[in-house]
């Protein structure tokens, strides 16, 4: 397949890389020149369990690059997605699926508004990955688990197409008949530490050594849990302790959530799609979620103070 991976972070690469190396013609697409540069330059290092390595990989800046693709994996934050799908429409020809792994709920929406939603496929990935500078990341593929399907449910010959492609290349996946129910299972994991993380900087290490932490995030699962099923979402677990379980199952003790690293980068974070989806979903179903409201406007306040913190050193 020719596949363009709309986003190269650390997620972005891992998967890019693991299907490079399995014979797909797969694109790179990020807006850093100094990211994209590196990778054409001397490849993509890559740290796993396997070692250190570098794979030679097809990387640009620009949709125009690259052409219209048989599959678009849309892997930026959140908060780009409705401006970089519509810069990357070059990618976008007659036959063209549209699948998002993003964190949190809401990007099919927005990408069926851009594509048509005949195009557009959900999924959900545990892949995992830090990036530690330009054209290099710390990459967790093996045994982590990935899911697409159909917005309605189908059981469809495209999508099994793709999960062959994928499984092939060695990213283990799985077609779903219950997408949305799949997509609130990862979403009750990023609830579950990723403002927590955000909040108190803390690595899962520390995290997991705190019972104060823990039954917030128990509290906070208790919430998304109850919204999910509010709006009979079928849920593969209904214990909070099972997602705080599984939010830490094969990570090291000095993992930090994406949540922390775009916070001790600078940026805003996703947290809008995530604590804050089950916000909107409580208020739509009349579902309390003080606990997750709360942890939005905490994110929310260090995102201020980040920016005037930003603004102050540019002015001074």
């Amino acid at each position: 397949m020719k596949i363009a991976i709309l986003g190269a972070g650390a997620l972005g690469c891992a998967i890019g890389a693991t299907l490079t190396e399995g014979g797909h013609e797969t694109w790179l697409l990020d807006r850093s020149p100094a990211h994209v540069d590196t990778m054409r330059r001397d490849g993509l290092q890559i740290d796993d369990e396997a070692g250190t390595r570098r794979i030679a990989v097809r990387a640009a800046t620009r949709a125009e690059e690259i052409g219209a693709v048989d599959l678009v994996i849309v892997l930026v934050k959140s908060f780009h997605t409705d401006a970089a799908m519509r810069g990357a429409l070059a990618l976008v020809g007659p036959d063209t699926r549209v699948l998002s792994l993003q964190n949190g709920l809401g990007h099919e929406d927005i990408l069926a508004d851009i594509v048509g939603r005949e195009r557009v496929l959900a999924g959900k990935t545990y892949v995992g990955g830090v990036l530690r500078g330009p054209g290099h990341i710390q990459s967790g593929v093996k045994g982590k688990a990935t899911y697409i399907g159909e917005l309605d449910g189908r059981l469809t010959r495209r999508v099994q197409a793709i999960a062959d492609a994928f499984n092939a290349a060695g990213l283990l996946t799985t077609v779903s008949d219950n997408i949305m129910g799949t997509m609130w299972d990862k979403l009750l994991v990023n609830v579950a530490t990723g403002a927590l993380t955000g909040i108190t900087r803390l690595t899962y290490g520390q995290l997991y050594d705190e019972p104060l932490l823990k039954a917030t995030a128990l509290a906070a699962v208790s919430e998304a849990i109850a919204a999910a099923q509010a709006a009979g979402v079928r849920l593969s677990m209904t214990d909070a302790e099972q997602a705080w379980t599984l939010a830490a199952e094969g990570l090291s003790p000095a993992f930090r959530t994406s949540m922390l690293q775009s916070l001790e980068k600078g940026s805003i974070t996703e947290i809008d799609f995530i604590n804050g989806s089950v916000v909107r979903w409580g208020e739509r179903l009349g579902v309390p979620t003080p606990v997750n409201a709360t942890l939005v406007s905490c994110i929310k306040g260090i995102e201020r103070a980040m920016a005037d913190q930003q603004r102050k050193e540019t002015t001074a």
